[in-house]
């Protein structure tokens, strides 16, 4: 038996046997016709280990998109498209929170071959709390798919989104999405066009820029198109015209393959086994499996030298080894511990580090700290203030948005500076899972200070909703310090969209409100817009709490009592202590009760003494309800299965001289 053909059966029993890692081994061309069907789909992918054949058959680019306009579907599609087989929908949101909540979080590549191209694609995500994701995969393509909800239109993380490509110098091919819907009309898309272009000029987009292709498509049906087919399906529906456009509109990524071997690290994580995965596209040169090598970190600190131990790149949805790779190809490689985002990977000789390009600085920050509370410590394996500052650094070098301080005189506690609520609310969520129990202080904007004036950051604020709900929410986005830029109709009869600009801080909680205000109708989109002068105070937003005075378990005779008193957050036989917040006030200011307190028992029957109470549910929190409601003097209790609010100084004589001095 021939050596290559050999090869190539034992590749086939590796795929058959290890799941989803397949180990690729070297495969010529002339033996394609004797391997084995199931390897043939693979074996276009030979140009993963080239050496020095140059940089014309890859292709890297990335889809950028508003959240839920479909990029993840659409990377199914293009999956599925070059012959591989995807076990379910959205096989590249691999985090469980993903999965449940349906957002991409973390960004993610993958390659497949089409027409003798390598492309690796990579998916990022939409939500402007996630920009960091965006910018730092940027820096490794070539190109870009700005997909665009044909229904909606470009909305305000289009605008992040896009705003970040045009910077980088990459010319998007737009694609508009979920044009098999009834509502899409050829002079709607013809709107959206318009818009589009509005919106390159007037984010500084170039001659080149803005002279970009447009296609139709719908992911969910699996086809595109280079011209709109209204209320039906092209003739042989398939995703090959956007295929064709990536090649043809994408250029091949730069880079000398016989220059010295460099690499830019965008992504890292850690293995039970390999230890520390760096992944990132090489710059320039090539680099083998023993091949020494070592770290350039971007604050200029040592890295120290290694080798490498393993080299792989990710192709549909598993994984290929490979023993070298080249210029242009984007892969992942063990061997570099030190290794951190943004540090470059490069020969034993490499003189100076890649640059990792700009990088928006945080706007929102928490302090962490372990759990004081009476409660604490009963259902959590992860207590300490040093376990919690293990987990905060090691998430911390793996996202390029996110910093972890330690707080000057604040014990074990650390500061915790990110892009927003929804990155933060995710973090905390995460290690509430892994069984950490922490206390978390409400969150503060990241202030700036600018020829000595305060500046604070500012957001864009889009809502569409019906027009009985305008009144309510403009009012409310005004105690927030919000201003209305812009109130136009929708295609949808009955509704509007309504377009603020509004501090960062005055949007701390305001989804939940905005929620209750349109009774789960509308839809709002925020994105981060730019640095801007201090708004002034923020008006009342939030009446007053009440405020446990013992401990104990409530009773169904006190909270009953307390009801009328305002909305109760705890229900009947629950757990509270002194200091803990219960409910919410009907009145301004705040009120301490007994949540507690036993019904006496005499041997004297009254009449109406034996009336059955009936109690209201109580509001129950989620983490982002909670991140939003807390005040300034207040905390939020986490653990695996509960979220607590709490005064921070739990004893009420210390919070009442507290304030006596204050004034």
């Amino acid at each position: 038996m021939p050596n290559n053909l050999f090869r190539g059966l034992q590749t086939s029993c590796s795929l058959l046997c290890a799941g989803s890692v397949r180990t690729l081994h070297a495969v010529t061309p002339g033996c394609v016709a004797g391997l084995p069907l199931l390897l043939q789909p693979f074996t276009n992918l030979r140009s993963f280990s080239s050496t020095a054949s140059g940089t014309g058959h890859l292709r890297d680019f990335a889809i950028i998109a508003h959240v839920d306009h479909g990029k993840t579907t659409l990377m199914d599609r293009l999956l599925s498209q070059t012959g591989n087989t995807l076990a379910g929908d959205r096989v590249m949101d691999s985090n469980a929170l993903e999965k449940e909540r349906g957002i991409t979080i973390s960004s993610k590549y993958t390659s497949f071959g089409y027409k003798g191209f390598t492309i690796n694609a990579v998916d990022t995500p939409g939500h402007a709390d996630f920009g960091g994701e965006v910018e730092r995969i940027l820096g490794m393509v070539d190109g870009a798919l700005l997909l665009v909800d044909a229904n909606e239109g470009p909305l305000s993380q289009t605008k992040f989104v896009l705003e970040k490509a045009l910077k980088r110098g990459l010319k998007p091919v737009v694609v508009l999405n979920k044009v098999d819907r009834p509502s899409v009309t050829e002079q709607q898309c013809n709107e959206v066009q318009s818009n589009l272009f509005d919106l390159f000029a007037h984010l500084g987009a170039t001659d080149d820029q803005l002279d970009f292709t447009t296609l139709y498509a719908s992911a969910r049906e699996g086809w595109a198109s280079k011209e709109l087919c209204v209320g039906q399906a092209p003739e042989n529906p398939s995703m090959a015209p956007l295929l064709d456009a990536i090649l043809e509109h994408v250029p091949p990524p730069p880079g000398d393959p016989q220059g010295q071997f460099a690499m830019l690290v965008t992504m890292t994580e850690r293995d039970s086994f390999l230890g520390r995965v760096a992944t990132g596209r090489i710059a320039s040169g090539q680099v083998k499996v023993g091949d020494k090598i070592k770290v350039l970190r971007h604050s200029g600190a040592p890295g120290g030298d290694s080798k490498v131990t393993k080299i792989f790149k990710r192709s549909g949805v598993g994984k290929l080894e490979l023993e070298s790779a080249s210029a242009g190809d984007i892969i992942s490689m063990t061997g570099a511990a030190a290794a951190g985002i943004a540090d470059t990977i490069g020969a034993v000789d490499l003189a100076a580090a890649l640059s990792p390009g700009p990088i928006e600085p945080p706007t929102l920050s928490m302090i962490f700290g372990p759990n004081d509370s009476p409660l604490a410590g009963r259902e959590g394996t992860h207590l300490t203030g040093s376990k919690i500052g293990e987990r905060l650094n090691a998430e911390a070098e793996t996202s390029v948005s996110l910093r972890v301080l330690p707080v000057d005189g604040g014990g074990e506690s650390f500061e915790v500076q990110a892009r927003g609520e929804l990155q933060l609310g995710l973090l905390i969520e995460n290690m509430r899972r892994e069984g950490y129990e922490l206390s978390v202080s409400p969150p503060v904007v990241v202030y700036r200070i600018v020829n000595g004036q305060r500046m604070e950051p500012l957001e864009e604020v889009v809502c569409e909703i019906e027009d009985e709900f305008s009144g309510p929410i403009i009012d409310a986005l005004s105690l927030r310090r919000g201003e209305l830029l812009e109130m136009k109709p929708i295609e949808v009869e009955g509704k509007q969209r309504l377009t603020f600009v509004a501090p960062s801080r005055g949007l701390i909680g305001f989804r939940s409100l905005f929620a209750t205000l349109t009774r789960g109708s509308g839809m709002l989109h925020r994105a981060f817009q730019s640095y801007g002068h201090y708004k002034g105070p923020l008006d009342k937003v939030r009446k007053g709490v009440l405020i446990s005075m013992a401990g104990g378990k409530t009773t169904t005779h006190a909270l009953g009592l307390l009801e009328p008193r305002g909305v109760l957050f705890t229900g009947i036989q629950q757990e509270v202590y002194n200091g803990m917040i219960i409910g919410e006030c009907s009145r301004d200011g705040e009120m301490e009760v007994n949540p507690v307190r036993e019904k006496k028992l005499t041997n004297v029957r009254n009449t109406g003494s034996e009336e059955k109470v009936s109690l209201s549910p109580p509001r129950i929190f989620t983490l982002e309800d909670a991140i939003g409601y807390v005040a300034e003097d207040e905390l939020i209790e986490v653990t695996p299965s509960k979220i607590r609010l709490r005064k921070r100084m739990l004893d009420s004589s210390a919070r009442k001289s507290l304030k006596r001095k204050a004034a």
